[in-house]
C-alpha cells in the first residue's frame, strides 16, 4: 500500500481523505511544520499532496516539496483553488496540480499517474484494455482507479486474455494456458472463472469479455 502525506487537511478535506484511503493509499495528514518534521525524521511517503487552498505556496511549501528527505520516485501533488490557477508560479516543484473541489476519485487517478511518471522503470508491465490496468509487477488490477481483488487464476485467466486481446481462446487452451496441461479439471472451471471476473471488473456499461458462442472468450482491446 502506497504513503501518502496529506498536509494542511483542512476540515473540508476529510472526505477526501477517507477517499483516498479506499483508493488503497495509507493517508497520514500533518499541518505543514509537522510534515517537514515527519519526512526530516525519516518517514517512507509515496505521495505528497499539499493542500494550496488557504495559502499561497510560500518559501516553507517550495522547501516540503523539494525536500531532500522526499525519495525522487514520491509524486508531488497540490490542491488549489480554481482562481488560483491563473497566478502559480509554473516553476513549482509538482506532478500535477488538482483543483478544488474535486471528487476523490479524479484525485486517486491523477495521483496515480503522477506515480507511474515518477516511476523509475518504464510502463511495460502495465496492461491497459479500455478503462482496465493490470500491474503485472504488483500483481494489481485497477478498473479505473478502483482496486480490484481478485483471487490468483482469475488474474491470471484476465492477464492471458489481455496480453492476446481480440483473439478467441477455447476453453481448452485456457484450461491449458493458465491452469496447466496436467489440470483434471472440466471446461466448466473456465466458465466459472469468466462469470466471477465479468462480476468484479464489468457492470452495466462496460462489457469487456466477449462469449463467442460454442467456441470460447476473447478481451476486446478497445
Amino acid at each position: 500500500m502506497s504513503e501518502l502525506l496529506l498536509v494542511e487537511a483542512t476540515e473540508d478535506l476529510q472526505a477526501l481523505a477517507a477517499g483516498l484511503a479506499r483508493g488503497g493509499f495509507r493517508v497520514t495528514a500533518q499541518p505543514l511544520r509537522e510534515a517537514a518534521e515527519y519526512l526530516a525524521g525519516g518517514a517512507l511517503v509515496d505521495v505528497l499532496l499539499v493542500n494550496l487552498t488557504e495559502e499561497p505556496p510560500d518559501r516553507a511549501v517550495r522547501d516540503l516539496l523539494a525536500a531532500e528527505a522526499l525519495s525522487p520516485q514520491a509524486a508531488r501533488l497540490a490542491i488549489v483553488r480554481r482562481d488560483q490557477v491563473a497566478e502559480l508560479d509554473p516553476q513549482l516543484p509538482v506532478d500535477d496540480f488538482v483543483v478544488a473541489p474535486a471528487p476523490a476519485d479524479e484525485v486517486v487517478a491523477r495521483v496515480q499517474r503522477a506515480l507511474r511518471r515518477r516511476s523509475p522503470a518504464d510502463d511495460a508491465h502495465l496492461l491497459s484494455c479500455g478503462d482496465l490496468t493490470i500491474d503485472q509487477a504488483g500483481y494489481k488490477v485497477y478498473a479505473g482507479s478502483r482496486p480490484i481483488e481478485l483471487t490468483f487464476k482469475e488474474y491470471e485467466l484476465l492477464r492471458f486474455l489481455a496480453l492476446n486481446p481480440d483473439k478467441v481462446h477455447t476453453r481448452e487452451t485456457l484450461l491449458n494456458r493458465v491452469w496447466g496441461y496436467d489440470f483434471y479439471g472440466g471446461s466448466r472451471t473456465v466458465d466459472v472463472h469468466i462469470r466471477r471476473l465479468r462480476s468484479k471488473i464489468e457492470d452495466s456499461s462496460h462489457s469487456l469479455i466477449e462469449t463467442v458462442r460454442n467456441v470460447g472468450y476473447r478481451l476486446r482491446a478497445g
